[in-house]
C-alpha cells in the first residue's frame, strides 16, 4: 500500500529531487525508499549524505548488530540524535545465535538500543533462521522484543516462503510485519514468483536490499535504455521498479548526497506497464 501520493509521470531530471512517496509498515508511513547501512566506507560522508535524505523526507533506515560490529548502530544513533526520535523510522537486526535463549534475546537488544542511543527500535528483525532450532521456537523466543517494549514491531529477514509461513502460524501474540530479502530487478524470480504475492496478501512488507546489485543495475543494456526514454538514470529506474510494487521497499547505501539525490529521484513518478513488464522478463 502506498500511503503517500504516486504520480503517474514526473519532470525531475537526473539526480534531481522529486516528491517523497511513502508506504506502510504496521500503521506506520514510512518512506518508500529507504537507507541500508551494510559495508560504510567513510561515516563523515555517509552522515552529510543522510543527514542531507532525513532532512528532506526521508525517514526510513536500517541497520544491524553485526554491521561492523555495531558501528553502523552507533552510526544511525549519530543520525537519530541530529533529526529527533520521531523522524526516523528504524529497523534493526539480531544475529540467529542469540534466539536460543531470551536472557540473550534480551541483553542484545538492549545493546543494540545503547548503541543507537534509543529506548526502542521500531522494527526489529531476525536477521537470519537459526537452524539450530525451530523456526518456532526462534519466532516465539523473539517476541520477547516487542513484550519487554524493545521494538514496536517484529518481522524476519532472509526467510523463504515456507519459514515465514511457519513463523507467522507460531507467533501468539505479535505479528510479522517485515520479511527483508535480497530483491532487485536482476535478482527477483524466486520473491516474484511465492514470496511477493503471499506477502501483499497478507499485509507483510518487502524490504530489499541489494537493489543496486553493486552497482550493476547501471551497467545493464535494458535498464539504460528505459532509464534514457524517462531522462533519469538507470539507478532511478531500478529503484522504481521495485517501489512499483505495492509492499516493497528498497533500502540501497549511499555515501555521497549526489547518490542520496540520484536516489530520491526514483520517488514521485511511475514507468509505463510495458516498461515494467520488460523489466520483469529481465
Amino acid at each position: 500500500m502506498v500511503a503517500g501520493s504516486s504520480p503517474a509521470g514526473g519532470s525531475t531530471r537526473r539526480g534531481g529531487v522529486t516528491q517523497v512517496e511513502f508506504k506502510v509498515i504496521g500503521s506506520d508511513k514510512v518512506s518508500a525508499v529507504g537507507l541500508g547501512t551494510w559495508a560504510i566506507r567513510d561515516y563523515g560522508k555517509a552522515y552529510e549524505a543522510y543527514l542531507y535524505a532525513l532532512s528532506s523526507g526521508v525517514n526510513n533506515v536500517d541497520t544491524a548488530e553485526m554491521y561492523d560490529g555495531g558501528k553502523a548502530e552507533e552510526f544511525v544513533g549519530k543520525l537519530v540524535k541530529a533529526v529527533g526520535r520521531d523522524n526516523v523510522f528504524i529497523t534493526t537486526k539480531m544475529l540467529p545465535d542469540r534466539l536460543v535463549d531470551k536472557d540473550l534475546i534480551i541483553k542484545a537488544a538492549r545493546a543494540a538500543l545503547r548503541r543507537l542511543g534509543v529506548n526502542y527500535v521500531d522494527l526489529y528483525l531476525i536477521h537470519w533462521p537459526n537452524t539450530s532450532i525451530s523456526i518456532e521456537e526462534q519466532v516465539r523466543n523473539f517476541e520477547i522484543v516487542a513484550k519487554e517494549g524493545l521494538t514496536r514491531y517484529i518481522g524476519v529477514s532472509n526467510f523463504d516462503l515456507t519459514e515465514l509461513k511457519r513463523a507467522i502460524n507460531a507467533l501468539s501474540r505479535e505479528r510479522i510485519v517485515v520479511n527483508q530479502v535480497h530483491y532487485s530487478v536482476l535478482h527477483k524470480g524466486e520473491v516474484e514468483e511465492a514470496l511477493l504475492p503471499f506477502c501483499r496478501a497478507n499485509n507483510i512488507a518487502i524490504q530489499a536490499y541489494m537493489p543496486l546489485e553493486r552497482g550493476a543495475v547501471a551497467t545493464h543494456p535494458v535498464i539504460q535504455k528505459i532509464a534514457s526514454k524517462y531522462g533519469r538514470t538507470p539507478v532511478q529506474v531500478a529503484l522504481n521498479y521495485l517501489i512499483s510494487q505495492d509492499n516493497v521497499i528498497p533500502i540501497p547505501k549511499a555515501e555521497k548526497i549526489e547518490h542520496v539525490k540520484e536516489i530520491m529521484g526514483s520517488m514521485g513518478w511511475r514507468m509505463g506497464s510495458e516498461d515494467l513488464e520488460e523489466l520483469k522478463r529481465i
